[in-house]
């Protein structure tokens, strides 16, 4: 086993889960580079440094698999002497601390989703105040989260999310447009924003939804092209925000908006506040108010009780409402939630066919909707070169979960953070292939 390093010690942060947890890793790196630490996100194997920061997933069995799986490797290569000291912070460590300290107590330290500055201090760092929204962003430079809220009071019964992150709190509108003048003078052209639940957003601090009125101070920060919602949910959707949507060009018309379920039994049990035809009305009137937009939404399948003909229903609601993305889940039994008292019923090997079933319906469907995108021209975000092609996005696609727009690299030249118009000449399931205009 080595001796303590002597070498200048550098701290590699590694991230898994959301875009939440990318906002957080950002705002400590901002903190530690602030009080001149040397500190990288997911350095490479040569620069790795000996203080290794790993920011979990507690959300559903998989990602808590590979959080402990990340928080093993490291331990053991402190063991080995390969790093000095090994911290845990994020919603794994907040949701089962004791039994992580137990089970691996070789980590020098975890920390809970709110104990930043804590963790700061075990770092040698000190928190600082004054660098409100000041971060470190690790995405690439055209892009960047900005995290609205924190938590949710929604009861939802399969979700653990207010068990790690706690209740919901809004971030005042004059800190979120300081934060973004900070990102648009680094060069960020788009900004993604994020919360457990963007709906709800103001209830807390103004007593009211006030989505609206924040979208309309963030239009106006000069260098911010485009605005992306994330997250909204279902019930209380503040209709104000479709026509503010309509009228303002930088706000993308783009929703994700995570259903769930749609048979009245299952969104009953899950507490979604909603049932099938609020939601049919609500769709039909977001296509409405604004004609093109992308709907993304995600769907959970094998909940506790799901029946053939509750999987029948929900089927023929993705198949009516030709949604331009989506994502599907197998449902995780998650203890300390309120369907954990529910027994769960469906065998793993039916709730992954399901999933399978709907993705392999939502495939044909984006097929479908891609095909008719050939000859036409979309403005485009580039947001890298990869292998032979430049990669882009419509206003249509958010980064990473949707579809992208490749550029063949040996033929054309765009330049990476620019906004290209792109004609598309062919279209698959999840991709378009497209050349500039």
């Amino acid at each position: 086993m080595r001796t303590k390093s002597l070498k200048k010690n550098k701290i590699n942060v590694i991230t898994l889960g959301c875009s939440k947890n990318v906002y957080d890793s950002e705002v400590l790196m901002g903190q530690l580079r602030a009080s001149g630490k040397d500190v990288e996100h997911e350095a490479p194997a040569e620069r790795e440094g000996n203080i290794i920061v790993i920011n979990t997933c507690g959300f559903i069995d998989n990602a808590k698999a590979e959080s402990v799986n990340m928080i093993l490797e490291y331990a053991d290569k402190k063991d080995k002497g390969l790093v000095d000291k090994v911290f845990v912070t994020g919603c794994l460590s907040e949701r089962y601390r004791p039994d992580l300290e137990k089970e691996i107590p070789n980590v020098d330290q975890y920390f809970g989703t709110t104990e930043l500055p804590q963790l700061l201090k075990a770092l040698g760092a000190d928190y600082k105040h004054e660098l409100l929204g000041e971060r470190l962003t690790t995405t690439p430079k055209n892009y960047a989260y900005l995290k609205i809220a924190e938590g949710c009071d929604r009861p939802c019964s399969f979700c653990a999310i207010p068990l790690m992150r706690g209740k919901h709190v809004s971030q005042t509108i004059e800190k979120l447009v300081k934060e973004a003048e900070g990102l648009a003078k680094n060069g960020v052209k788009e900004l993604i924003l994020i919360a457990q639940d963007l709906t709800y957003y103001g209830l807390d601090i103004y007593k009211k939804r006030n989505l609206g009125e924040l979208l309309e101070a963030l239009v106006k920060v000069e260098g911010i092209e485009w605005i992306r919602l994330h997250y909204a949910f279902p019930s209380g959707f503040p209709m104000d925000v479709l026509e503010i949507m309509k009228r303002e060009p930088k706000i993308c018309n783009y929703i994700d908006i995570p259903l769930q379920h749609i048979s009245d039994s299952i969104l009953k049990s899950m507490r979604r506040g909603t049932t099938q035809a609020k939601t049919t009305q609500l769709l039909k009137e977001f296509r409405a108010a604004v004609p093109g937009m992308a709907i993304r939404t995600t769907l959970i399948v094998g909940y506790p009780g799901e029946t053939q003909e509750d999987f029948e229903i929900l089927k023929d609601f993705v198949q009516e409402m030709k949604f331009d993305r989506m994502g599907c889940f197998a449902y995780s039994h998650e203890e300390n939630t309120h369907a954990y008292l529910l027994e769960d019923d469906v065998p793993d090997d039916v709730k992954q066919a399901r999933a399978n079933e709907i993705m392999e319906l939502q495939s044909q469907i984006s097929w479908d909707l891609n095909q008719e995108k050939v000859g036409q021209v979309f403005k485009c975000i580039i947001d890298r070169k990869e292998g032979a092609h430049f990669v882009g996005r419509t206003e249509f696609d958010s980064p990473d979960v949707d579809n992208e727009v490749l550029i063949d690299a040996s033929k054309h030249y765009v330049k990476t953070g620019d906004f290209v118009n792109i004609k598309i000449i062919e279209a698959t399931e999840f991709d378009l292939y497209g050349e500039p205009a």
